[in-house]
């Protein structure tokens, strides 16, 4: 089992910058991928990034790509999601996710049924 715990959601205005952590505890966490998903309102949870087991290999949603940066610290069992210039349709709730970094592939990274262990999310609210 492997526990994750997310934390520094909040609300911020556009344009700002939030960094979002995410604790695991429980199994080697550096034996697994790691992905952040956001889910809004009505809609389905979509990727926004990962990153592979080892930190070396690092997936982005088109929507977020050069805006957030995904890494993680091995030595701490945390991954982090830096967002900045943060816009009103990035409002959502957050959550981390992990998978066994076994057969990592961009296209593994992106689904979220290829998850094996989820937070419970922190909420991201994006004003004008």
């Amino acid at each position: 089992q492997v526990q994750l715990v997310e934390s520094g959601g909040g609300l911020v205005q556009a344009g700002g910058s939030l960094r979002l952590s995410c604790a695991a505890s429980g199994r080697t966490f550096s034996g697994y991928d790691m992905g952040w998903f956001q889910q809004a309102p009505g809609k389905e949870r979509e990727f926004v990034a990962g990153v592979a087991w080892s930190g070396a290999f690092t997936y982005y949603a088109d929507s977020v790509e050069g805006r957030f940066t995904i890494s993680r610290d091995n030595a701490k069992n945390t991954v982090y999601l830096q967002m900045n210039s943060l816009k009103p349709e990035d409002t959502a709730v957050y959550y981390c996710a992990a998978k066994i970094g076994l057969h990592t592939t961009a296209q593994s990274m992106g689904v979220p049924a290829a998850y094996a262990y989820w937070g419970q999310g922190t909420q991201v609210t994006v004003s004008l």
